[in-house]
This record gives structure tokens, C-alpha cells and sequence, in this order.
């Protein structure tokens, strides 16, 4: 999927760059910003970026493609993430996700038709205890069963 960047994205990806391109090891901290202000890293950036840094395009593509936190697209208005590690699968996740995926009509790496959610997998939330867990943007909810997750969904398309 192609996109063509604003001049209004691309000053917002450069002052990212300037901001942190002095940092040791800088090209994480930039790929980081300009996610956390664009919601994701898009691929039309990697020249940019790769001529501030003295890097290759390909050492930024292989950088973005290496690590799963980073998006190459755009994203919902929030992101809801499903744990996927062991203790979430023995605790019942895999049903959990199927429902998910059934309720939103819609499989990982997708957003819903409104623009509502996008739907992600994450290999640990660190609330194993809780099992399973979802992370819907940065709010961790423990114990998640097709009531719980119904909320959740409903309560994010509210603020949407």
C-alpha cells in the first residue's frame, strides 16, 4: 500500500528526525517518534530518514520490518492488542481472539470499516497472572472473556 505524505507529514517526520538524530544508535529513538506522532512508520519516509542518518533505505526497511511494534500503515483510531504468549493461550486466548475477530469483522493487522479499531497481535503484556489480557492503546485489562471485551469495544467506539 502506497501513500503519499503531506508536506504537512513530512515536516512532522523531519522534526522527529532533528529532534533526535544526535541520540547514540539514532535511527530507534527517530523510527519511535515519528510512530508515536503518526501513529506509524510509513514506508515513504525511509529515504528521508536513512539520508539524515547516513544510512541505507534498506537498513531502515530492514529495521521497521525486524521489529513487530512498528506499523509501515495507518492505524485506527485505537489499537487493540491481544496477548498471544503462552500463559494467555493456556488461560483461554485463542477463543478470545476468534471472537474478536468474529465481533469486529476483521483479522490481525486490519481496522474496522467505521475506522474504529485496528487489531493487533502482541506476544506479551506482562500480566500473565491475568490471563488473558488485551491492551486497548495503552490501558491493560486482565481476565478479558467475550463480556469484558464487549465493553471494552463498546466503551472505545463511544469515544471514537
Amino acid at each position: 500500500m502506497t501513500t503519499v505524505l503531506t508536506s504537512q507529514e513530512k515536516a512532522r517526520i523531519d522534526a522527529q528526525i532533528q529532534a533526535h538524530r544526535e541520540m547514540p544508535g539514532a535511527l530507534l529513538p527517530v523510527l519511535h517518534a515519528i510512530q508515536d506522532d503518526l501513529g506509524y512508520v510509513p514506508e515513504e519516509a525511509y529515504p528521508q530518514i536513512a539520508h539524515a542518518l547516513a544510512l541505507s533505505v534498506a537498513e531502515v526497511h530492514g529495521v521497521v520490518t525486524f521489529y513487530h511494534h512498528f506499523r509501515r500503515h495507518p492505524v485506527g483510531k485505537h489499537v487493540l492488542q491481544i496477548c498471544r504468549a503462552e500463559s494467555c493461550q493456556a488461560m483461554g486466548s485463542e477463543k478470545l481472539e476468534a471472537h474478536i475477530k468474529s465481533t469486529l469483522g476483521i483479522d490481525y493487522h486490519q481496522t474496522t470499516a467505521d475506522g474504529a479499531i485496528t487489531l493487533e497481535p502482541v506476544y506479551c503484556l506482562g500480566n500473565c497472572a491475568c490471563s488473558p489480557a488485551v491492551l486497548m492503546d495503552e490501558e491493560l485489562h486482565g481476565r478479558v472473556d467475550s463480556h469484558k471485551i464487549a465493553e471494552i469495544i463498546q466503551e472505545a467506539r463511544a469515544a471514537s
